[in-house]
């Protein structure tokens, strides 16, 4: 902390979104100075201050009026509708330990749901996610989550193929390789700078935005492969090469095929670093199934012109290239296929592994993907083994509440989903991120007997619970952050006092944990400057195996930060293992790269195969039911917010079109709807129907709507009547992207869209 004025003080704080420096005057927050390293701030920054002190925070501990006159008994029915009933904290603590200790011996472990998702703190030690689970893990276990909603579906495929999905969290060949050295940059969902604007655990440096001008300034070809063109900013000079969504693999396929009539793939690199690409050549090549996957064959799936897709071949062929999917690629129906597909495509250039060349993940999704840094983990805070070893995938939480003993498909096993009856959430907003949202609704007012929330504000997941527990921003508790792709840990100093009743994650959960006797296993004994001293001396240890001394913590407390070096080469994903494959084989059964998995063979999943395939999603332009509905919606991250993080502050209100999130059309859908600029949209297919404000936009593909998510969920007062904010994942369907990963399926959706008359 430093002083200026006697009545000014500044602390150094972080967000996901950015470190700064939060400004108080007189006891207030007043401004939030970006940190002085970063090279491109956030104007997310703007936003802290409006949502500290928003009127949506919650002053005070409330509990649902019907459900404290029954003690559940009654049902959720009203959830959503209710009012609430302010009471003080021991009430609120009793009541959440009773319930926990009343499910605990009827149902055991399987009947607790510890549910966290959502970004919550960048601070390492009051990250909503780690802390509730850390508790329901020292209480005897609950039912917890895998994977996320991020890239959920290729983490479960990745290690079949490469043996790990560390290339999902921003291990990849580093920029200063790429700058050096490729030639040819394609990216599969677009290089989107918004999306440089956060990273898990805190963005000291935005550089995505840094790099990318280097790139350009390179003179490298880059190609943007995406239904938006401006999911690649103007600098970049980048090609568009409008695709139909959700079709990405079946172009791969064609380009593979256009390589492999060229005989311009690599033999020696396939037969010493891969298994099974005869299988996969066979199926491409029509040899398998009688289709040959040519480009004039593909052109009719993707909207691409045939002889524009024999010429990206030619361009891949004989340069160093490199190939990036973005998570959104694999967000869809099927969403296995096209990463498995462009590692086979890198594979087949005989480049993975080489300086510049081969393949990533995530370049156009978060801050920090390809950075120069060592690889060491940012700070974190300890969880703990569930001992109930009990979860689900993340995107099936609907699913689990709807069919609680029925058996479903996931990684090759038949597993059954808990009875779930109590429900504790902290950090995220399901009814944000999960799909489907009547459904999720609907399931969600008839299953728990109780559902708590931790939260700071009134959004929709604390509208929705029972039983709602203030809790502080990070302004007003001390913390430590850092992310494993940036080189600064930060230091979080508490800046204001919290408002109204609110308390932080770690003092809540110790309160319950003493209530259920088991305090001590929970605090291990230590309070909240403790705990990040703790967390600090496991960073400093880390550091101190790898060669990287770092200060006391008494110094990086005072200093506010700490910067690791750089490294000391530019890291080359997988090069030891090009360079040696017996030395160094990949944690794959073979050791090699699978283009084809005897694994997934055996596992025998009709919607996963044992190579990639274009398997066409259930909702897409060429459906059936297009006919019906025919505008693809795709929902991307906003610009003005994380999430739904933020969506009340004035940023994201200002971009609000007639007070819902704005609808992305094409001029000429637009006018056969008769819509214009500004209009209310009614957006709607079987599932439901949201209310948006129309944006005219010539850089998408015809056919084609997008919308931000993150709007805050207002169901209409009617069960039939549209949801009022925007909230896309109202439309979107709620099926597991496959049998074998279950992961979210946000980008097969098809809509129908009309002026609003209401």
């Amino acid at each position: 902390m430093t002083s200026i004025a006697s009545n000014e003080r500044r602390y150094p704080q972080l967000a996901h979104w950015g470190a700064f420096t939060a400004v108080v005057r007189d006891g207030r927050l007043v401004a939030c100075e970006p940190f002085q390293q970063d090279p491109a701030p956030s104007r997310l920054l703007e936003a802290i201050a409006p949502m500290v002190y928003s009127p949506h925070r919650i002053a005070r501990p409330a509990v649902r009026k019907s459900w404290l006159a029954s003690r559940g008994a009654a049902g959720g029915a009203l959830r959503g509708r209710d009012e609430f009933v302010e009471v003080d904290w021991d009430a609120a603590l009793d009541l959440v330990a009773g319930e926990i200790a009343r499910t605990r011996a009827e149902h055991g472990p399987a009947g607790l749901f510890c549910g966290s998702y959502g970004w919550s703190s960048a601070g390492r030690l009051h990250h909503a996610r780690s802390l509730i689970r850390r508790f329901y893990f020292a209480g005897g276990g609950g039912v917890d989550q895998l994977g996320n909603y991020s890239w959920g579906t290729a983490q479960f495929l990745l290690p079949h193929v490469i043996g790990t999905y560390t290339p999902l969290t921003g291990r990849v060949t580093s920029w200063p390789s790429i700058i050096a050295h490729t030639q040819v940059f394609l990216a599969f969902g677009g290089l989107a700078l918004k999306n440089g604007q956060v990273s898990s655990g805190g963005a000291a440096e935005h550089t995505q935005e840094y790099w990318l001008r280097q790139l350009a300034a390179k003179g490298a070809r880059v190609i943007n492969v995406s239904p938006t063109r401006d999911d690649c900013p103007d600098f970049l000079n980048a090609e568009w090469i409008p695709i139909r969504p959700n079709t990405d693999v079946a172009l791969m396929l064609a380009l593979a095929y256009e390589l492999r009539r060229a005989d311009a793939h690599d033999r020696a690199f396939l037969a010493t670093h891969c298994v099974g690409y005869e299988a996969l050549e066979a199926y491409f090549t029509g040899a398998a199934d009688g289709v040959a996957k040519d480009a004039d064959w593909a052109a009719g799936i993707t909207g691409i012109p045939a002889p524009r897709i024999r010429e990206l071949a030619r361009a891949l062929h004989g340069t160093r290239s490199y190939l990036t999917c973005s998570f959104a690629v694999q967000r869809a129906q099927h969403g296995e296929q096209p990463y498995w597909m462009v590692i086979a495509l890198a594979a087949m250039l005989g480049q993975i592994g080489l300086p510049g060349g081969g393949f990533g993940f995530g370049h156009g999704s978060m801050n920090g993907v390809g950075n120069p840094r060592i690889a060491t983990p940012g700070p974190e805070m300890p969880v703990g083994r569930n001992p109930a070893d009990l979860a689900i995938p993340v995107a099936r939480l609907t699913e689990m509440l709807e069919k609680p003993g029925q058996p479903y498909p996931f990684q090759g096993e038949t597993r059954h989903y808990p009875d779930i009856h109590f429900i504790h959430w902290a950090g995220g907003n399901p009814f944000h991120h999960h799909q489907q949202l009547n459904r999720l609704l609907a399931a969600w007012r008839s299953k728990p007997r109780t559902i708590v929330v931790n939260e700071i504000w009134w959004t929709p997941v604390a509208r929705h619970a029972d039983i709602v527990l203030p809790i502080t921003t990070s302004l007003e508790r001390n913390d430590i952050g850092g992310s494993s792709r940036d080189r600064y840990a930060l230091a979080m100093h508490r800046a204001i006092e919290p408002l109204g009743q609110a308390r932080n994650d770690l003092d809540v959960f110790a309160a319950l944990a003493q209530r259920l006797g088991y305090g001590e296993r929970y605090t291990e004994g230590r309070d909240e400057m403790d705990w990040i001293r703790h967390i600090y001396a496991q960073f400093a240890q880390t550091h101190e195996r790898a060669g990287v001394p770092l200060p006391r913590f008494e110094d990086f407390w005072a200093q506010g930060h700490v910067k690791l070096p750089p490294p000391s080469r530019d890291f080359i994903l997988f090069e030891d293992f090009r360079k040696d494959p017996a030395a160094h084989p990949l944690r794959t059964p073979s050791g090699r790269i699978e283009l084809y998995s005897e694994t997934l063979a055996a596992y025998g999943c009709a919607d996963c195969g044992p190579h990639p395939r274009w398997i066409p999603p259930g909702e897409w332009l060429g459906a059936d039911s297009a006919r019906d509905y025919p505008l693809h919606l795709l929902t991307v991250q906003p610009a003005d917010r994380l999430h739904s993080q933020l969506d009340a502050a004035p940023l994201a209100q200002s971009n609000k079109v007639g007070g819902h999130e704005a609808v992305r059309i094409h001029p000429d859908d637009a006018g056969a709807r008769g819509l214009r600029d500004g209009d209310v949209v009614r957006l709607y297919n079987a599932r439901g129907a949201c209310l948006a404000g129309a944006q005219l936009d010539a850089g998408l593909l015809p056919g084609t709507v997008v919308m931000s998510t993150g709007a805050w969920f207002a169901p209409g007062a009617q069960d039939d009547a549209p949801e009022t904010a925007g909230t896309a994942n109202v439309l979107t369907l709620d099926v597991g992207t496959s049998t074998l990963t279950q992961g979210p399926n946000a980008m097969s959706c098809l809509v129908q869209a009309e002026r609003w008359q209401g």
